[in-house]
């Protein structure tokens, strides 16, 4: 799993604050990364893609490998903030024309000096090193703006805009600095064309020094012109006597050697001994992934990665996140948008940042020990627990079962129709469970069998985690049963119970429940009979509903 994040040494260019306004669904937002990985997650339409596009904008000044004035659209802009703006025009009300500001601070290190400066927008102002991308009105198109308001749309004129990438010195900025290497890979969208495309490209050429590229350059215009003086040479000697008799000058064909047909169009990599283009769309991203962090090429200090579980096996996913943690154990900083709790439990929750309403929430307040215990069980559904608006913790399936039939009854609806997902911890650590809900400030439920102890004497350990009206746990009463099943027998009576699960007077009860646990409660649960709940699920029903 490589190095922990707190004994990783990290590159001088590390990234600690990113500032966005304006950019898309952000009117404002401050993102605060960590050294390491940074693993982005956050329910759809949250923002994870676009936070990564503004920081690989504020790095290289590009997008999708193009520079940002030819990729720029009114679609950029904030959408409120672009309709506050029409509508004030359309009220004759004098109003700011929308911009869109990415700042990008950097640890203050004397290698990234020149980049130093206080044109910032941190209050009171520091200096520091750091970049700003703007799109903005562009002075020469005053005139044009004002006739355009006149009659305006959501849709802003972006021809009358323009587009700065300063460095906090407040010089502008034309091509990435070096000490600003950047690698961004998509495994949603692999693209496979012949040659080498942009992004692979990008990465191989970090892998050749000068000298390399230059004598690959010059063999390949050796290669072509060995084909004229060679292959072509009878073709040519054809056409120059045909069109001798119709022409004053003969026409002949030799190899192009001009710019656009450099060597790295030709070349086409090759896995194993299939070509890159040939290979399954996990295999390209995994190659992709592995090559931006390789230990022998001039590596990239910042690696964007989207979705790295796309198109992946388990196992193959497994190797892949194993090899970039070992990877980016030397001076990386990575950051990684995911669907994944395998993703997220494997690179280490301490590094997790929640996007959603408001600022992201940040998860490395986490006791290592509680990351590391989440690292050895990468196949729990951590991530669906992230991502709830209001959490039940219950011990196994059948509780699941009987505490969702419960909530129904009492309330009307299923729990995921109001926004309370029941989770099963499957022997989970409820005390870790319960910590990982404080940091993330959710409002939870526990559940729980009391197996013979009081509901006191099985709270004491957890109360550093609980809180009145946020999290709070539920346990039966102990002359009740011990678990689940006699505590529904006690509450119902034992012929009530026989009915509802269609069990004969011959059959033991107790046993047949504890060895069918999920069948019993799955017959409970579709049963037209409603059972009496026992009190401690009724009690956390009504709990984490709001009543």
């Amino acid at each position: 799993m490589g190095l922990p994040h707190n004994l990783i040494p990290f590159r001088d260019s590390m990234i600690t604050k990113v500032k966005i306004r304006g950019y898309r669904l952000y009117k404002e937002l401050t993102f605060e990364p960590v050294p390491g990985f940074n693993l982005i997650a956050g329910s759809n339409e949250s923002g994870k893609s676009t936070l990564l596009e503004a920081i690989c904008l504020g790095l290289t000044g590009r997008l999708e490998g193009r520079p940002a004035s030819d990729m720029l659209n009114p679609y950029w802009f904030n959408v409120d903030v672009a309709n506050a703006f029409a509508v004030s025009c359309r009220a004759k009300r004098s109003a700011a024309w929308p911009e869109i500001h990415i700042e990008l601070f950097f640890e203050d290190r004397d290698e990234l000096q020149r980049l130093s400066g206080a044109i910032n927008s941190d209050v009171p102002t520091r200096s520091c090193p750091g970049v700003v991308f703007r799109v903005l009105p562009h002075p020469e198109y005053e005139a044009e703006r004002s006739e355009w308001m006149k009659n305006p749309s959501p849709l802003l004129p972006v021809e009358y805009y323009a587009v700065e990438w300063r460095s906090f010195a407040d010089e502008a900025l034309t091509r990435r600095p070096r000490e600003l290497s950047t690698a961004v890979i998509d495994s949603r969208t692999v693209r496979s064309t012949s040659g080498v495309d942009y992004h692979m490209r990008s990465i191989l050429s970090d892998g050749l020094l000068p000298s390399e590229r230059a004598a690959i350059s010059l063999a390949y215009r050796q290669v072509k012109a060995s084909m004229s003086e060679g292959a072509l040479k009878n073709v040519n000697q054809r056409l120059s006597h045909a069109s001798s008799a119709i022409l004053d000058r003969t026409i002949s064909i030799a190899m192009d050697q001009s710019a656009r047909t450099a060597w790295e169009g030709a070349v086409v990599p090759h896995v194993g001994e299939i070509p890159f283009g040939m290979s399954g769309q996990g295999q390209q991203a995994a190659t992709k992934i592995s090559l931006a962090m390789n230990r022998s090429s001039a590596r990239a200090s910042f690696v964007m990665i989207e979705e790295p579980e796309n198109h992946l096996s388990h196992t193959s996913l497994t190797l892949l996140l194993s090899r970039v943690a070992a990877l980016a154990g030397e001076m990386q900083q990575l950051f990684i948008a995911t669907h994944s709790s395998f993703v997220i439990n494997r690179l280490g929750l301490d590094g997790l940042h929640l996007l959603g309403e408001g600022e992201p929430c940040k998860l490395s307040q986490l006791r290592s020990d509680t990351v590391r215990y989440f690292q050895r069980l990468p196949g729990y559904d951590t991530l669906r627990l992230v991502l709830a608006d209001r959490v039940v913790l219950v011990e196994g399936p059948s509780d699941e079962i009987i505490f969702e039939r419960i909530f129904l009854n009492l309330h009307g609806k299923r729990p995921m129709e109001v926004g309370v997902d029941v989770l099963s911890m499957r022997g989970l650590s409820l005390a870790r469970c319960l910590e990982l809900c404080s940091v993330l400030g959710k409002k939870v439920a526990a559940v729980r069998d009391n197996d013979g102890v009081s509901g006191d004497e099985l709270r004491s350990p957890l109360e550093g985690w609980l809180a009145a009206g946020e999290r709070e746990l539920f346990v039966g009463d102990v002359e009740c049963g011990t678990t689940l099943e006699p505590q529904l027998v006690h509450h119902n009576g034992e012929a009530k119970i026989r009915a509802v699960l269609g069990l004969s007077e011959r059959a033991d009860l107790t046993t047949w429940m504890k060895r069918e646990k999920t069948e019993a409660a799955l017959r409970i649960a579709s049963s037209d009979d409603n059972v009496v709940p026992p009190k401690y699920l009724e009690d956390a029903a009504r709990f984490i509903h709001g009543q």
